[in-house]
């Protein structure tokens, strides 16, 4: 199989659409026709050279959703023609972490994740006779991709598959850090800081546990914006004002119960300790660079009872997760179309690349290969 595909060659340089093979399925694997592609953060740290282990040339991408095409031997739980959610992190259902019931920690998949091939240690892609990578064992930015069985979700034909395009990640991140790690009660009080694509799925899943007050933080109003149109209550700008001084002006002076750090920064991590209170929590959800360093005074953690966590993956259970977030749009209570800000076809990834790292969007979304 051909398939036009957005590949990284060089760290710090543009993206290139090229013609690569896509081989068939194995056993155990599904061979997708990606329609839509989310346009995610993490992929910054792949192309700024934040991830330096990872083979080159590697088809990018790791949030989408389309069609099955083919399937591999032994496969049954979709079938040619079935509409699906693509994950990046397959839950192999029999290590430690997903015995506990923690899939997203999979220690088989975090093995695989750093390969630059499946789990198998194999590639099912190639240009000219030479090796094309897989990312996480993903690659969504191509018109088809192989992936295995278990990191495909099966969903209604009729649900929208611009909107599936993103569930496979931001919104399981985001909801999945409310609803899944932190377990934030209704009436509470919350502070999301930094209102990107995740941090606005953060925001859905406190208005979702009807949180009594949403607190978004961010450098940039328009975001802000969003951020008050998708449920919060208060936008505090933190290149005007100090954030920990405000949240606490909103809070009588208590702090926060719940602080999300949506971004991955020390300094941004230590004011969301900061901003929260006695007995509450503190969220990492975004994810840190590898030289990041987290430090805040271990008097006050001890002496206010406060809580550390960090979400990975919004600690979710994606064959439970996507049906219920399906069904939640379905029913209009989550409103995830407001987070597609535009639409690309894949010859401008780059420009897709561009908008988000300027902070232009909420989330872009790719047009793979349109219904």
């Amino acid at each position: 199989m051909r398939s036009k595909a957005v590949l990284l060659r060089e760290f710090n340089q543009p993206l290139s659409i090229e013609e690569i093979a896509v081989a068939p399925p194995r056993h155990g694997e599904v061979m997708v026709r990606v329609v839509n592609a989310g346009v995610c953060r993490s992929e910054l740290q792949a192309i700024k050279g934040k991830m330096p282990l990872l083979p080159r040339p590697i088809v990018l991408g790791h949030e989408g959703a389309g069609i099955v095409e083919r399937v591999g031997e032994g496969v049954t739980a979709v079938k040619p023609g079935d509409h699906v959610v693509l994950l990046w992190r397959t839950p192999c259902g029999r290590c430690y972490s997903c015995a506990i019931g923690r899939p997203a920690l999979c220690e088989e998949s975090a093995a695989a994740a750093g390969k630059g091939a499946m789990p198998d240690g194999t590639l099912r892609f190639s240009q000219d006779g030479k090796p094309v990578y897989h990312y996480i064992t993903a690659s969504y930015f191509t018109e088809y991709t192989v992936v295995q069985e278990k990191a495909v979700v099966p969903i209604p034909k009729d649900f929208p598959m611009h909107v599936a395009g993103i569930m496979g990640c931001g919104v399981l991140t985001g909801i999945g850090a409310v609803v899944n790690t932190a377990q934030v009660r209704a009436g509470s009080t919350v502070a999301v800081f930094g209102t990107g694509g995740v941090g606005l799925n953060v925001i859905l899943g406190a208005r979702l546990v009807n949180a009594r007050r949403i607190i978004a933080v961010d450098i940039n109003d328009d975001k802000l914006e969003t951020a008050l149109s998708m449920g919060a209550t208060d936008a505090v700008n933190s290149s005007r004002v100090d954030p920990v001084t405000a949240i606490l002006d909103l809070t009588d002076g208590r702090g926060v119960e719940y602080a999300f750090e949506v971004i991955g920064m020390a300094k941004v991590f230590e004011q969301a300790f900061a901003a929260t209170g006695r007995a509450g929590t503190t969220i990492l959800v975004g994810m840190p660079a590898p030289e990041e360093v987290f430090s805040f005074p271990a008097r006050m953690l001890f002496a206010n009872e406060k809580r550390v966590e960090a979400s990975f993956y919004g600690t979710t259970k994606p064959y439970l997760d996507i049906p219920w977030l399906v069904g939640l749009y379905q029913a209009g209570r989550l409103p995830l179309d407001k987070l597609i800000s535009r639409h690309y076809p894949l010859d401008q990834y780059n420009e897709a690349i561009r908008a988000l790292e300027a902070g232009e969007v909420a989330r872009g979304v790719l047009d793979v290969t349109p219904l």
